[in-house]
């Protein structure tokens, strides 16, 4: 088991050193001078110049992607060019919002779209399966932007049942939990509903049926436990999506996460601070991968003793 985890570890390390080589160079091909931005449209060439050279950006990509790896390597993120504050401060800041609320929509995703999921396949064929399938596929069909909004105009203009937007109570959380879950229990209904229909068919289910076993111990300990493997890895992936994939849910109702931070710092040409983020980004897919690999590995023995 131990070796097994180690060569997970092994698998993410690269996957992290692409990225933020990929990142660096590709975020200096993006037309705009971060010095100019910082400087002001009014501000004269001389200046501009000065904070270029302040900056390190006068000198060649290569200079400053090694100096970005040997900061990086001492646990340095940056400086923001914006704010002038260190950049692990400012993700720090806003982290928890944004991992507060993945956590909220990824618990509702996996309690509904299970349910759902479990409900469609009993009642296989049926007006209730029907039902699901289409709730299901409505929600990997409507974009995110146009449900929130929509949910906007009715809970808080039409209602004023819920703030618009911002961060305080748990009213706040309400809109855009769900706004951020409903893809993710489209998601997880539909693999529920095909993984337990395809359990429910093996051979120990019928075996266990022949025996004589009360068909709630047939549903919950032989169909349902098995079929919910596959679930796992799913739940965990949307939830590393969640954590850095909420940008649009951040954005629609003002919600001072992370993606709203990378949507600002991106039009700001805050080189360091889009670095930090995205590097936190994909640090978080790949610790949760390795989580669910990990739990996966305890669910299912056939891993372990492969």
């Amino acid at each position: 088991m131990a070796r097994y985890i180690f060569k997970r570890i092994l698998i993410g390390i690269p996957i992290l050193f692409f990225v933020v080589t990929a990142v660096f160079f590709a975020f200096r091909l993006i037309p705009g001078d971060a010095a100019r931005i910082i400087a002001g449209d009014e501000a004269p060439q001389e200046r501009v110049e000065q904070i270029r050279r302040d900056l390190g950006l006068d000198r060649p990509a290569l200079v400053q992607y090694g100096a970005y790896l040997a900061k990086l390597s001492r646990g340095d993120l940056g400086v923001s060019f914006s704010s002038r504050r260190p950049v692990a401060v400012e993700i720090a800041s806003r982290f928890w919002n944004t991992f507060s609320l993945a956590l909220a929509a990824i618990t509702l995703a996996t309690i509904v779209g299970i349910s759902m999921g479990v409900v469609s396949a009993l009642f296989r064929g049926t007006i209730a399966d029907h039902v699901v399938t289409l709730i299901a596929l409505l929600g990997i069909s409507i974009p995110v932007f146009w449900l929130g909004l929509l949910m906007m105009q009715l809970f808080s203009v039409e209602l004023g049942w819920l703030p618009a937007a911002g961060y305080g109570t748990w009213r706040h959380f309400v809109m855009p939990t769900i706004t951020l879950s409903v893809f993710s229990i489209a998601f997880i209904t539909r693999m529920t509903r095909s993984s337990l229909l395809e359990t429910i068919q093996q051979d120990y289910v019928r075996t266990a049926r022949a025996k004589g076993v009360r068909e709630r111990l047939v549903l919950l300990m032989h169909s349902l436990r098995n079929a919910l493997l596959p679930v796992t890895i799913v739940v965990g992936l949307r939830f590393g999506y969640m954590v850095g994939g909420a940008v649009i849910t951040e954005e629609v109702f003002a919600w001072p996460g992370l993606g709203r931070l990378l949507i600002l710092s991106v039009a700001q040409r805050d080189i360091p601070l889009v670095q930090g983020l995205l590097l936190v980004f994909a640090t978080s897919f790949v610790i949760v991968n390795l989580l669910v690999d990990i739990l996966y590995a305890f669910l299912d023995p056939r891993i372990r003793h492969r």
